[in-house]
Order: structure tokens, then C-alpha cells, then sequence
């Protein structure tokens, strides 16, 4: 039986929870936000979007299969901090490689377990997603709390450029060949099955890219090339790309002048599409804006009714600013799809310009691949404009 070490979860509202420590022995803080997805921790832990963020799960048992190689978003963890009501004490999975606490240790990111998550999970729906520290070592109550209120908000916070890529390269595609097979229309050429015959280059921004978009990128017809965040649209012009992507990634999207300049030179030139991030880059580059949810949509469960088709999806969702629908409607811009919890955007669409983007994950694949077909889109949308059709 290991030896238990307490741990210590404070919010900026002087609400302190007590737990057992896991992970590493660390003191850090952050925003401390919720995540109702089911399975999936270790592509939680590992998306860059969360970079800055103590990660809470509501599901009541954490960490049951393990962690293994093959189903991280980036090379390293990016949370912060995480925090579960149980910890598994048992490992069972084949494709296991270490468990979660050993993998938390590694990368020195702290975990506490034991802790009521359905309080502290109606505590931010009620009042916000919070500033918070989380403590493995020993600290007091009261100084926990005044390191949670002195870390800065995430509202006007460019974490960016700690995620993103420092040099431009080119993603292998070498694992995606496993990558779950695609929807295809019928009657699309293949070269291997899934995969369309003929190849477009994309200059893809990465603002803090999961690994799986590169992977649906490459397995739905494209090349792909990686910018990093501070790319100018001149370097991405001298790849001469048939197409432009915008990716996911943390922090407060009115925060990114420098991403929102680049964005509004590329729009004329290029078909783009957009993810997360990427998407609220694209509101920003129209001239519009974006606003901080009270507690965010993080979760392998959000229902996004597409307005154009009817159609509701079951998506996949991590973020905590939204765009304001009033903000596009004279940009030329207009909401395609909405989230049907708030009725907040979801999905927006250039009218006269190849572009579209959708706040989203459509590569999660929580479940039924119900939003796949976006990456089919794109590919038609590049095809169309090569064939001089719009």
C-alpha cells in the first residue's frame, strides 16, 4: 500500500478542498475548469489548449488504462494540474505503458484525488471557472489560496507562444495510416483506402495543434506543412499552399494581435479552415470579437446544431471564450452552426470567401465520427478553387 501524501486544491473564493496527492511533488496555479468526457484523460492532459488550466474530471474513475505513447496530443502534458475523485489503483490495458500517476511525476505536474468533484463541479458552473492552486507539498490553507489569487487571469493572457511549434516543419504522416478511416463520399479516388488520390499542400498555423488534426489533415488528402504562431502571411505565401488551417490552442483570443494581422492578409488569398482557436482567429481577422464563458465547454458531449442543414452533432469541446454572433453579421460572415446548451457560436462561414471555421473539434471523434465530414469539406473547398470554380 502506498504512503498516503495529502494534498490541497484552493480557490480564489477562499473554498479549499483536502485530497490525496498524486503526480508530482509540486505547488502550481491556474485556472481550475471542468471536463465531463468519459474516457480520454490522457488526450485531455496533452491538448495545449489546456495549457495553464487545472483540469478537473467528473467522471468518478480516473486513470484505469493506463497512458501509452500513441494517444498523446503533443509530446508532453500541458495542463497544469489535474484532479480527480478516484484515482485507479489498478492499470489494466494492453497498449498500457505507464500509469497516470507515473506519468504526472515525470513531467512534474501534480494531482490530487479523493476530492468531491460533483461539488467542486456545480461550485464553477455556478459561480465561473476560477483562479486556483494545487499543492502536493505542504502548504497551508491560507497560502493556498493567496497563490491562487495572485496567479493572473486567463482573460487577456496570450499563452500561445508557449505552445506553439518554434520552427516550421513538415508533419511525416507516419502514423496515419492507423488513424481511424474517414467519411469519403462515394465515388472519391483513393490511393490507399480513405485517402484522396491527389494531394493539396496546407500551411497549417499551429497556436497549439492537437496531433490528431495534423493526423486527419494528412489522412483526408493533405500535405501538411507547420507554421509556427509568429509566422508572417509572407511566410506562409512562400510555401506557396493551396490552402491555409488554423488550429487550436490556449488562452484569450483578443489577446493575439499578432495572429489576428496575419489571419486578415491571408483570408483574401487562400480557402482556410478553422478549429477552436482557429476559429475565433478568423472572427478576430473579420473584425469581430469574442467574449470569456462563464465556465467554459469542455466535454466529449456537446450537442451543435448545424443551421444550414438541421443536422445536430455530438461534438467534442474545450474552450472557454466564444464568438459574438452580432459582432460577424456585418463582416461579411454568418453563424452556421450553435452549441444547443447556450445557444452560443459553434460554426461560422465566409459568404463570398472560401472560409470556414467551427469552434469545435471535429478530429475528437467522441464516439460516432459525427463531425468528420468537415475535413471532407475542406478538401472540396480546395478543390474547387484549383478547378477555378470559385
Amino acid at each position: 500500500m502506498s504512503t498516503f501524501r495529502p494534498a490541497v486544491l484552493a480557490l480564489e473564493d477562499g473554498s479549499v478542498f483536502r485530497g490525496r496527492a498524486f503526480g508530482a511533488d509540486a505547488t502550481i496555479a491556474g485556472e481550475c475548469v471542468f471536463n465531463t468526457s468519459m474516457t480520454g484523460y490522457q488526450e485531455i492532459i496533452t491538448d495545449p489548449s489546456y495549457f495553464g488550466q487545472i483540469v478537473t474530471m467528473t467522471a468518478v474513475q480516473i486513470g484505469n488504462y493506463g497512458i501509452n505513447a500513441e494517444d498523446a496530443e503533443a509530446s508532453v502534458p500541458k495542463c497544469s494540474g489535474f484532479v480527480v475523485r478516484e484515482l485507479s489503483p489498478i492499470v489494466s490495458n494492453w497498449r498500457s505503458q505507464m500509469s497516470l500517476d507515473e506519468y504526472l511525476k515525470k513531467y512534474g505536474i501534480p494531482g490530487i484525488s479523493e476530492v468531491d468533484t460533483r461539488a467542486l463541479t456545480k461550485k464553477l458552473r455556478v459561480d465561473g471557472a476560477m483562479k486556483a492552486c494545487i499543492s502536493t507539498l505542504d502548504l497551508s490553507d491560507e497560502e493556498a489560496i493567496k497563490r491562487a489569487r495572485n496567479w493572473q487571469n486567463m482573460a487577456g493572457a496570450d499563452y500561445v507562444k508557449d505552445v506553439t511549434s518554434r520552427a516550421p516543419f513538415i508533419w511525416s504522416g507516419t502514423d496515419a495510416a492507423n488513424f481511424n478511416t474517414p467519411y469519403m463520399p462515394v465515388g472519391t479516388t483513393m490511393n490507399a483506402p480513405g485517402i484522396p488520390a491527389k494531394r493539396f499542400k496546407v500551411a497549417a498555423f499551429d497556436y497549439g495543434a492537437k496531433h490528431s488534426i495534423f493526423r486527419k489533415l494528412i489522412r483526408h488528402g493533405f500535405d501538411v506543412q507547420v507554421l509556427p504562431a509568429t509566422a508572417t502571411a509572407e511566410q506562409a505565401r512562400e510555401l506557396k499552399p493551396d490552402a491555409i488551417f488554423l488550429s487550436n490552442g490556449p488562452g484569450d483570443p483578443s489577446a493575439l494581435p499578432y495572429i489576428h494581422k496575419t489571419v486578415t492578409a491571408l483570408l483574401p488569398e487562400f480557402p482556410m479552415f478553422g478549429i477552436c482557436l482557429g476559429h475565433q482567429m478568423i472572427t478576430h481577422a473579420l473584425g469581430g470579437t469574442t467574449f470569456k464563458l462563464k465556465f467554459g465547454h469542455r466535454g466529449g458531449n456537446q450537442p451543435v446544431k448545424n443551421l444550414e442543414t438541421g443536422k445536430v452533432s455530438i461534438t467534442a469541446q474545450n474552450h472557454g471564450f466564444a464568438t459574438d454572433p452580432k459582432s460577424i453579421e456585418a463582416r461579411g460572415a454568418k453563424v452556421t452552426e450553435i452549441n444547443l446548451n447556450d445557444n452560443t457560436v459553434e460554426g461560422l462561414r465566409h459568404t463570398k470567401l472560401p472560409v470556414f471555421s467551427v469552434q469545435y473539434h471535429p478530429e475528437a471523434a467522441p464516439g460516432p465520427n459525427d463531425a468528420d465530414p468537415l475535413f471532407v469539406d475542406f478538401y472540396k473547398l480546395v478543390e474547387a478553387r484549383k478547378a477555378g470554380k470559385i
